[in-house]
């Protein structure tokens, strides 16, 4: 009978059951957070078990809270999204086992010149923004990517999206462009869009 710790006669396996183990790992480092609305949420790395979950979660998101998105935020996206986690920064908000806010960075690391840039991502569900849950999230993320050993950070956002600017300010994110109107809404109007980035 094979020790459980001792190394698989198959590499593959074994460097998937390693990478699944450190990937748990991580997830289990929860940080807890208390909100402006007396509510506690924990704050933890994404694994791949909590795929059905975050697909749930995009799926109950609010018309109003997707205004200014991209969708369809369907399975093959986030799928996509989490097929390289090398390569990202990905946080879950949970309350009552329930995913209520995700967050995303994108490590530029397929080219040296870019490596040291991340590209940041946020949601939250309608019923905990405005609570602080933005900022602690980010707070977090900011911290993991000068971890990480990021350089800078930078995201795009609909220049009507006045709660999320604020938030980006408030997080020390700068505006860098504005690209004019770029974004098509649903009801046929463009709109512009504002570039801002955090050097870490």
């Amino acid at each position: 009978m094979r020790h459980p710790y001792q190394r698989s006669k198959n590499p593959s396996l074994f460097i998937a059951q390693t990478r699944h183990t450190i990937l748990r790992l991580i997830a289990e480092q929860v940080r807890t957070v208390h909100l402006k609305n007396g509510r506690t949420i924990q704050i933890r790395a994404y694994a791949q078990e909590d795929i059905e979950e975050l697909v749930s979660f995009y799926a109950s998101l609010s018309p109003e809270t997707l205004r200014w998105s991209l969708p369809p935020y369907d399975r093959q996206k986030i799928q996509r999204w989490t097929s390289n986690l090398e390569n990202s920064i990905m946080l879950l908000a949970i309350s009552q086992d329930r995913i209520v806010g995700h967050l995303y960075v994108y490590k530029q690391a397929w080219n040296q010149r870019l490596r040291g840039n991340g590209e940041l991502i946020i949601y939250l569900h309608q019923d905990y923004q405005g609570v602080g849950l933005g900022v602690a999230m980010m707070r977090e993320a900011i911290q993991l990517s000068r971890e990480n050993g990021l350089h800078r950070l930078a995201l795009s956002v609909i220049a009507d999206n006045h709660n999320a600017i604020k938030l980006y300010e408030k997080m020390g994110f700068n505006h860098e462009g504005l690209r004019r109107e770029d974004y098509r809404s649903e009801d046929g109007k463009y709109h512009d869009v504002v570039e801002m980035g955090l050097l870490l």
